[in-house]
């Protein structure tokens, strides 16, 4: 299939490239996003201070914002780094964890997408919907009665209104360049059952755009491996073993993840 193939590239070249992604995110799952792109075999950095990111972005291969933990300062360094990515071609990733629930949050995600051009969005159905409505002018979603067919249609919307790739996890994973639409079918529902794999997911994607491979490749790539990993993670699991064993087995399967991976576990469909 082609699109492996092209996700075979993203992975051989992270190990080549070793991309360094710089975040800035949420003190929840700092770590967990740091050694995930660390142990698929590239570099993280976590900084900040409105002082250093836009020097940080500078040398970096890709961004990502996560609003998980929004404060006054995050928000004014989110505009500083996303401003100088666009600026030097770097792609950006945004995960507007918990958007929707203060204004805030909406307020945020409105001046970023006024003021940063987005290489990809990713978040949950709430999430994305949330930022359908904000970024919507005539349309809304309420009519909309299948969650899959409503995903799809929410998402190529949404990724043609923002020029972006919108990615909507759930059990299906939703990705839509804005042209064409992939659905991923990998994954185990014990992923939703442990904080962070959504912010995972993000610096996974961050790391595959980095390869420069392009933000529909580079999200679909990401959004794979995590799933892959946790169908591997959740079937070394014991009787007697639970979320905690599943963690340190999942960080284990991103860590030993191979093209073998990709050709024999790999679920992903092109639906337009």
């Amino acid at each position: 299939m082609e699109i492996n193939n092209q996700l075979i590239t993203i992975l051989q070249e992270i190990k080549r490239q070793k991309p360094l992604v710089h975040h800035i995110t949420n003190y929840v799952t700092v770590n967990d996003c740091a050694n995930i792109v660390l142990a698929l075999g590239g570099s993280p950095v976590m900084a900040d201070d409105q002082d250093e990111v836009e020097e940080m972005v500078s040398i970096a291969s890709a961004l990502v914002l996560n609003i998980g933990t929004l404060n006054k300062r995050s928000m004014e360094s989110f505009l500083i780094a996303g401003k100088k990515a666009n600026e030097i071609g770097v792609p950006v990733i945004l995960d507007p964890v918990g958007v929707g629930a203060t204004n805030l949050r909406n307020e945020i995600v409105r001046r970023i997408l006024k003021n940063v051009k987005l290489s990809v969005l990713r978040g949950n159905m709430s999430e994305i919907k949330n930022i359908y409505g904000i970024a919507a002018s005539t349309k809304g979603v309420d009519s909309i009665d299948n969650p899959l067919d409503g995903g799809k249609e929410i998402a190529l919307e949404l990724a043609k209104r923002l020029q972006c790739t919108v990615v909507i996890t759930g059990a299906v994973d939703i990705i839509s360049d804005g042209g064409t639409v992939y659905y991923i079918n990998n994954g185990h529902e014990m992923l939703t059952n442990i904080t962070g794999t959504g912010c995972m997911s993000s610096s996974l994607i961050g790391l595959c755009c980095g390869t420069g491979k392009g933000s529909l490749h580079g999200a679909i790539a990401g959004m794979m491996i995590m799933g892959i990993a946790g169908e591997k993670a959740q079937s070394r699991l014991k009787e007697y073993e639970g979320l905690g064993s599943f963690k340190v087995y999942l960080m284990d399967a991103i860590s030993k993840f191979s093209i073998e991976d990709i050709q024999e576990r790999g679920k992903v469909n092109e639906i337009k």
